[in-house]
């Protein structure tokens, strides 16, 4: 009986002072992927072409999508009892692989990739299953499509992985678009129907938070790429100076998206009758934007430092201006959702990025970098004066 289904339930005990809390093991199987999102701004540092960005694209959302399933598997999951946190090492150890690979994903070691991401896909939803089985009867039934759909994809995973080079980018970019369709259609397959979002029921507080934390991770991400680029630099009034200029536009998006877009979305999923609907727009899908965007903006980073003087390339100027005008967005979508308007400080941030798209080709890449970080405070300041002056004045 044990073997088809867990003779002991090892859901999160919802009525516990502490049941939203984000436990120690879960942070320590964070640590895979900031190594894997190193992996992939470098990966895109390495080809700025629109290929490279493309292949970049689909190996970060990939990555999140991963690292998202998991969140709710945990959400859902008590991690802290011996069974889901051998789950989350043995993730952890096909996370590494899965990141080692990412360099050659399309190169040598496709097959390496798509055996790494499947084994992790499928392997955490028939631990799911096991899990629930005896359990929770409409969160079987849920993975019981989800299983469906991630073995639907999987095919084409893996026939990415063996295919040449030139053919892997449409057969990954297949695989990703029915993972990704999924939760949008609530899984439905044949026989089994379609999940409904009030069946997902999740602790809005440990989702909030665990979204949170990927975020600093991205953050940090970029904030060492900085830190080790200028640390092997000759120091110098130029250099210290790029280097100031990409830790303010670090400090500008932690302030963008915790000042009050996080806290208010956390208020939102917690007090909510439906947090699996929310939890699934604002956290599942529009995330990836903000991550995207924090990457981009890393990379933009790192070319600063490397050379701040002289003529700005294409690829420093879509970096900068669209790491930057990309992170704006995915917090616009973010807070639109959240709180039913799109900031108007957002907006104008947006309108700001066009504008010095026209003319950056006649600055250097460190007044590039200046003017996106510019750009970022004058959003934060915006939006906080914005919210003050609601408070004072309601109506």
């Amino acid at each position: 009986m044990a073997f088809f289904g867990a003779i002991r339930d090892y859901s999160r005990q919802r009525d516990a002072a502490d049941s939203a809390k984000v436990d120690f093991v879960e942070l320590f199987f964070d640590l895979v992927f900031v190594f894997a999102i190193t992996q992939i701004s470098h990966f895109l540092l390495h080809d700025l072409s629109l290929k490279g960005l493309a292949e970049s694209a689909l190996l970060l959302t990939a990555v999140w999508w991963v690292w998202v399933y998991t969140m709710w598997v945990t959400n859902w999951l008590d991690p802290a009892t011996p069974p889901v946190r051998t789950m989350l090492f043995a993730l952890m150890l096909a996370g590494l692989v899965l990141s080692t690979s990412i360099p050659a994903a399309f190169a040598g070691r496709g097959i390496v990739f798509a055996l790494a991401y499947v084994s992790m896909q499928l392997g955490r939803t028939l631990f799911m299953l096991w899990a629930v089985r005896h359990h929770d009867d409409a969160n079987f039934r849920n993975f019981q499509r989800i299983a469906v759909w991630l073995s639907s994809s999987a095919i084409f995973w893996l026939a990415g992985g063996l295919a040449m080079p030139e053919y892997r980018l449409p057969l990954w970019a297949a695989a990703l678009a029915i993972e990704i369709l999924g939760p949008a259609v609530g899984f439905w397959a044949p026989r089994l129907g379609a999940s409904i979002t009030t069946d997902w029921n999740v602790s809005g507080d440990h989702m909030a938070e665990r979204a949170a934390l990927f975020i600093i991770i991205a953050l940090g991400e970029s904030i060492l790429v900085s830190g080790a680029t200028f640390s092997e630099q000759e120091w110098s009034l130029v250099s210290l100076a790029a280097f100031l200029t990409t830790f303010v536009a670090s400090v500008a998006m932690y302030l963008i998206y915790f000042n009050l877009g996080q806290s208010a979305a956390h208020h939102k999923i917690a007090e909510t009758d439906d947090p699996g609907r929310i939890a699934r727009i604002a956290y599942t899908y529009v995330h990836v934007l903000l991550v995207a965007g924090i990457i981009v903006v890393a990379v933009s980073d790192e070319l600063v430092l490397d050379h701040p003087l002289g003529h700005a390339e294409a690829a420093m100027i879509w970096t900068s201006v669209g790491g930057t005008a990309l992170y704006l967005v995915g917090n616009l979508l973010f807070k639109r959702y959240v709180n039913g308007r799109v900031p108007l400080s957002h907006l104008v941030g947006l309108v700001l990025c066009a504008g010095l798209a026209v003319i950056c080709p006649a600055l250097s890449p460190l007044a590039i970098g200046a003017a996106t970080s510019a750009i970022l405070i004058v959003v934060t300041v915006w939006e906080y004066r914005s919210y003050k002056q609601r408070k004072l004045n309601p109506h």
